[in-house]
């Protein structure tokens, strides 16, 4: 059985990035996947200081820890200035590659306005340098505030068709990479 872990980079409430993973999730739970999602609203995480321990915040060691038992990854955030949200990069930096090496990664940007690649560029560089495999599919969600209906579901067809294939595209290699199925 395949375990995906994904985490939510968005401290806001209401935050498209959540609806976005939730999207994804439900994809790839439906091919059969576990899935968990770790929503950093509801983490106290300090922030990364580059030690090991951080007896004080036990929220990292489960952070770590579950991340480490997963196959796989789904990474959303909101990309600020052009970037990675600060609360996703610092969870990132709380782990090593102990815990992130061999993961495969898909990766999920929202953003207020067009939409574009830097914040899953950033991502893709980050997940790399600790060794994980980043799939080829990404998807980034411009002008979010528009982009899903009252019920929190994506509204174009096409945008959602693109998450179908990013599912099955983290299902596949993460079987292939894994060595599952």
């Amino acid at each position: 059985m395949i375990k995906i872990v994904g985490i939510i980079g968005s401290l806001r409430q209401g935050s498209y990035s959540a609806l976005a993973l939730k999207q994804a999730v439900s994809k790839v739970e439906a091919l059969g996947a576990t899935v968990e999602i770790l929503d950093l609203r509801e983490m106290q995480l300090p922030f990364c200081n580059g030690g090991d321990e951080y007896p004080d915040y036990p929220d990292v060691e489960i952070l770590r820890e579950k991340v480490k038992a997963a196959d796989g990854l789904i990474l959303a955030t909101p990309e600020y200035h052009g970037s990675v949200s600060g609360v996703m990069k610092n969870a990132l930096d709380l782990m090593s590659f102990e815990h992130l090496s061999g993961k495969v990664t898909g990766m999920i940007s929202v953003l207020g306005g067009q939409s574009n690649s830097n914040a899953l560029n950033e991502l893709r560089i980050i997940m790399r340098w600790v060794h994980a495999w980043v799939i080829p599919e990404q998807i980034a969600i411009g002008q979010a505030w528009k982009a899903f209906d009252s019920e929190g579901k994506l509204s174009d067809e096409k945008l959602s068709a693109r998450v179908d294939a990013f599912a099955l595209s983290l299902w596949e290699n993460t079987q292939k990479i894994r060595g599952i199925g």
